[in-house]
């Protein structure tokens, strides 16, 4: 028996993109991220390429997209450091990269430390030491 190849279908909505300034089609990236504010998740302009984070309960709630989108910034996010220990849905800054990111999911390391998947807004996803000795 010959296995099937899956193909990953995309999910599509339209939303209001603020650097063409018109709505335009958007692609979800990633997997929804739970918080205590709702389903949160990237979504990034196929023409722009720029990525925004949205409220997929706000979407699903609400006929009006503008009030969806979650508006993260730099001043909002918490200043990425190895030794800080971080929670699912976290808003990080990383001042390296100059680049805001919200943290997905936690993980155990080979060695037993612990690290961050953290999806960026520039940087698409990374993986990051937290809780480091």
């Amino acid at each position: 028996m010959a296995g099937r190849k899956r193909s990953r279908r995309a999910k599509y909505i339209t939303l209001y993109s603020p650097f063409l300034m018109k709505e335009t089609k958007h692609e979800l990236i990633g997997e929804p991220i739970e918080t205590e504010k709702g389903r949160h998740q990237w979504a990034r302009c196929t023409r722009s390429r720029h990525s925004q984070l949205v409220n997929l309960d706000s979407i699903e709630a609400d006929s009006d997209r503008s009030k969806a989108v979650v508006h993260i910034s730099r001043e909002d996010a918490r200043k990425y450091s190895p030794g800080d220990e971080y929670q699912i849905g976290d808003v990080i800054f990383h001042s390296k990269w100059d680049d805001v990111g919200i943290v997905r999911s936690k993980e155990v390391t080979s060695t037993g430390g612990k690290s961050i998947i953290v999806h960026f807004e520039k940087n698409n996803e990374k993986r990051l030491i937290e809780n480091l000795q």
